[in-house]
């Protein structure tokens, strides 16, 4: 399907100045999804006085919100939990408190002739947003090594009149810009007349990210583009018929940590109009679909039940979104105590906001943990347990709690251990266990 198609795999380009942090990761969740610890540490969410826009993921999820919450952090060691801070107590969390960045990113063309651009995939939001021309003159100055868009360049762009965008995590993160048209080439496929949003105003937090913008593959109903939300590239492509009625998809192979070191185990990549079936069969078994509930712009399934070491902790009535703009894995805090307690040596610890384990752990201590795709099991790679070095001569983990939200968020931790196709004409989510299992586990780079 592919050569008849001249389609190609989109690669994941690893980011050279990527680097892990634990806490700063978790911190930028906690903004990007708006949820309340329910775990002690110095974050916490801070109600305000209800302003528009969209402030954290969790507030589509649950409805228009009526106060607006930012995320805090406690000053000088305070122990005030965060419903009860106060101002003189806690402080709004700025860029140098959390990690809006990318581990990997994806080349990707806009306009005639093409600007390559490279811009961080996210199955959690739905918007394609990139740096541009619009922006002021001292965030260019402080955004250099970025690939600029320039729509006058390009003699397929069409300014959309009247439309605009802005993307916000409480106060601290947000971009914001105008609207307009032009093709999109995603691995040989083009996109036409897709909608680009434009960077006018970003903050501090995307100004210092590596990247160039960045391209949503959830669903159009959470595309923040005003007064009328705009298809995303995948449903245009649906929409535009550039892909076939029964590749109606894209899939997506992410890499571990270790892989740009070890091309053994193969490269990471994205496609989209088919399912790369090397990957399939080398896994040998088959792909395992669950149908999905879009109904919320996301790709939610069933998850009722978790393993560690062949003991099952059930989740009744849980459901669970696969994000690839997630970089841990967000679930209950049952499920995180049952997986720490199968590691020796582990700890909550509440100043870093997450649990940890010692790095000497070796792959034989550590615990087989895996998570249901509907009525399928699939484990998370040991090698990704371990998030980022934590200090001590501990690793803080790569599986936290997920606060006060009713679902989990399987980010990258757990979709590093996949092969994953988000199948949006069949409204499926489809997985396969990676054929690769590296069992040499040691700390992770910080």
């Amino acid at each position: 399907m592919s050569a008849l198609q001249g389609l190609q795999k989109v690669k994941l380009i690893p980011n050279k100045n990527y680097k892990r942090s634990g806490t700063k990761s978790y911190v930028y969740l906690l903004n990007k999804w708006g949820f309340e610890p329910t775990k002690p540490g110095p974050y916490f969410q801070l109600n305000k006085v209800s302003q528009s826009g969209h402030h954290g993921l969790l507030h589509k999820v649950g409805g228009k919100a009526t106060t607006q919450r930012v995320l805090a952090k406690k000053k000088h060691g305070s122990t005030t939990s965060g419903a009860a801070a106060t101002g003189e107590e806690s402080g709004e969390v700025g860029a140098d408190d959390q990690q809006n960045d990318s581990e990997y990113l994806c080349p990707v063309a806009i306009g005639t002739p093409a600007q390559t651009l490279s811009l961080d995939f996210d199955t959690g939001s739905a918007d394609l947003w990139v740096w541009s021309t619009e922006l002021s003159a001292s965030v260019k100055s402080q955004g250099k090594g970025h690939t600029i868009f320039d729509p006058s360049k390009s003699s397929t762009y069409q300014a959309v009149k009247g439309s605009t965008w802005k993307i916000s995590y409480g106060d601290s993160s947000s971009a914001s810009g105008d609207v307009g048209t032009d093709n999109v080439n995603l691995g040989g496929l083009v996109v036409k007349n897709q909608s680009i949003e434009l960077a006018k105003q970003m903050s501090a937090q995307f100004v210092q990210g590596a990247g160039d913008g960045l391209l949503g593959l959830a669903f159009g109903s959470i595309n923040t583009v005003t007064p009328k939300a705009v298809a995303t590239p995948v449903e245009n492509m649906i929409t535009q018929q550039d892909i076939p009625q029964n590749a109606e998809l894209f899939t997506a192979k992410l890499g571990s940590w270790r892989d740009a070191n070890e091309p053994d185990k193969g490269e990471s990549f994205y496609t989209f109009g088919y399912i790369d079936q090397a990957t399939v069969t080398a896994s040998g078994q088959d792909i395992a679909y669950t149908p999905i509930d879009s109904s919320q712009g996301f790709w939610m399934f069933d998850s009722t039940s978790a393993t560690v070491n062949g003991k099952s902790v059930a989740q009744s009535g849980n459901t669970a979104i696969a994000d690839t703009g997630t970089t841990l894995a967000l679930v209950s805090d049952d499920v995180c105590q049952a997986i720490y307690n199968a590691i020796p040596g582990s700890t909550y610890d509440s100043q870093q906001q997450g649990w940890t384990y010692p790095s000497s752990t070796t792959a034989d201590n550590l615990p087989v943990v895996t998570f249901a795709v509907g009525d399928k099991q699939f484990a998370v790679q040991k090698e990704d347990l371990g998030f980022a070095d934590a200090g001590s001569n501990m690793v803080y983990g790569g599986i936290q709690s997920r606060g006060t939200m009713t679902f989990d968020i399987l980010g990258d931790t757990f979709l590093k251990g996949i092969y994953a196709i988000f199948d949006q004409g069949n409204s499926r989510f489809g997985a396969v266990q990676r054929a690769e299992q590296t069992q040499n586990v040691s700390a992770p780079p910080s």
